[in-house]
């Protein structure tokens, strides 16, 4: 219990102190991703974040550290930072992951709010890229000071934050292979970039749904013609629902390729029911839905698995649909969807991507030119067995710095980088957990990080970071 006080006046003080006004300039800087941004380079606001923090990492002063920002041609930069052990006794490595570029600003923040204008209100703090990923590297080595400066042990460490996640973590494999010998092989990865069910909980992260992106495009004339005309040709719109009928039912939202389908671990089964059983009807509540709306089911059981272990379709974006105000009585030359199809964890995307493209090809309607352009795809991840050691260390942490049990959860978004981690270092154990809880909405508008909640999760990873003898090996 000492201990546990002595952390958490370190984290508490250091969060209110030093990171909170860090994260709050970091919120400042529009770190686009790549994805997004063809002007990055010239930009310069990728580098920014990362000088950001890096110079908090150094004011930090955390002993036998070496930190470096690594920029190769091209490619979006990185900042490594390696800290050794505090003992000879305890060699094996901690690796701890974060990213620092950002999702597109999006539309509808609060007037008082906005992606590049950080606002602390309620104990939240407001801005793009606040819970997703920027307290990443400020929790990491906030729970690594800790340690340090209340003379508790830890193991060797090493912290790589990227740059390019949210654009598919392009860069990152040949990252890990340039600094294979800085990191050496992990017995540990830590993935500080996942969700919460609540603010109550720490939660660990134990699928990842996998992903197709792609566009569908419906061309049937060679230009738009007056509306009059209609009865002649079809329009490429009703052509596009009957395409997409082929992979959905519209009334359920079942996808009809079984190619997209893949088994729920009993394991993972009995998580969900007790993730329902304490979540309950708060699922749906967390649901931004209009006065009258309801979620795809009532039963907890059922939204978690819709979002973690089924494949669902999401349109996401379109093209050759003009504004309303600037819509005349034209029947228009094509439609062209963007396509979100996420995929179980187990399920290979790579197949489920060419099986769609065969679907949504054959026989086009009205001998019409129909194209499904696939933009990416991403495997899902399972999380291996944790073992009885690492367990015991997250029960220990989440009982001290939450006050609960943990509780474990599948995400139904995707992290691809997981599947590569899990290939190049198959027997390293696994911690994927985050601050990504109910309302925090990132990628969309009012994003947000809960601040309590992420002090209580620094706190439970300096925990697990202890290498006291009681803590074991």
């Amino acid at each position: 219990m000492m201990k546990i006080n002595l952390l958490t006046t370190f984290i508490e003080k250091t969060w209110e102190d030093s990171v909170l006004p860090a994260l709050k300039e970091y919120v400042s800087i529009p770190a686009v991703s790549p994805g997004f941004d063809k002007n990055w380079t010239a930009a310069g606001f990728l580098m920014d974040a990362l000088v950001l923090a890096e110079n908090w990492c150094r004011h930090m002063a955390l002993e036998r550290t070496k930190i470096q920002i690594i920029s190769k041609g091209q490619r979006t930069p990185v900042l490594l930072i390696e800290i050794d052990s505090t003992t000879p006794e305890h060699t094996d490595t901690t690796f701890l992951y974060g990213h620092l570029d950002k999702q597109p600003p999006a539309r509808g923040w609060d007037s008082n709010k906005g992606p590049w204008q950080p606002v602390i209100e309620n104990n939240r703090l407001y801005g793009r890229g606040s819970a997703d990923d920027g307290y990443a590297v400020f929790t990491a080595i906030t729970a690594i000071k800790a340690l340090q400066v209340n003379h508790i042990p830890h193991g060797r460490c090493v912290i790589l934050i990227e740059t390019c996640e949210e654009s598919g973590s392009v860069d990152l494999e040949f990252y890990l292979e340039h600094l294979e010998q800085q990191i050496g092989i992990p017995d540990l990865i830590v993935c500080l970039d996942s969700g919460c069910g609540d603010y109550d909980h720490m939660w660990v992260t134990t699928s990842l749904r996998g992903a197709v992106v792609g566009e569908l495009e419906i061309k049937i004339l060679t230009q738009g013609i007056h509306s009059g005309r209609s009865g002649m040709v079809a329009s490429s719109f009703r052509i596009l629902r009957q395409v997409l009928d082929r992979i959905e039912d519209a009334t359920t939202g079942e996808l009809l390729v079984k190619e997209l389908y893949g088994p729920i671990p009993e394991q993972r089964l009995e998580q969900i029911k007790k993730t329902a059983q304490i979540l309950g009807t708060t699922l749906a509540a967390s649901i931004p839905l209009v006065a009258g709306a309801r979620p795809m089911s009532d039963n907890p059981v059922d939204l978690i698995i819709n979002s973690t272990w089924k494949p669902m379709l999401s349109c996401t974006g379109a093209q050759g649909f003009p504004p309303l105000d600037n819509a005349g009585n034209v029947i228009r030359a094509y439609s062209k969807l963007l396509l979100s199809i996420r995929t179980p964890p187990t399920v290979d995307a790579g197949v489920a991507a060419e099986r769609l493209k065969t679907i949504l090809e054959k026989n086009p309607p009205y001998g019409a030119r129909v194209t499904f352009t696939r933009l990416k795809h991403a495997r899902g991840w399972d999380m291996p067995e944790m073992g009885a050691a690492l367990e015991k260390k997250v029960i220990t942490a989440a009982r001290a710095c939450f006050d609960a049990a943990p509780c474990y959860a599948g995400e139904g978004g995707s992290i691809p980088f997981m599947t590569l981690l899990a290939d190049k270092f198959p027997h390293a154990k696994f911690l994927i957990t985050g601050v990504l809880g109910p309302g925090s909405n990132a990628h969309g508008p009012n994003e947000f990080l809960h601040i309590p909640y992420v002090k209580k999760l620094t706190c439970a990873i300096s925990c697990i970071l202890d290498k006291s003898p009681d803590k074991g090996k």
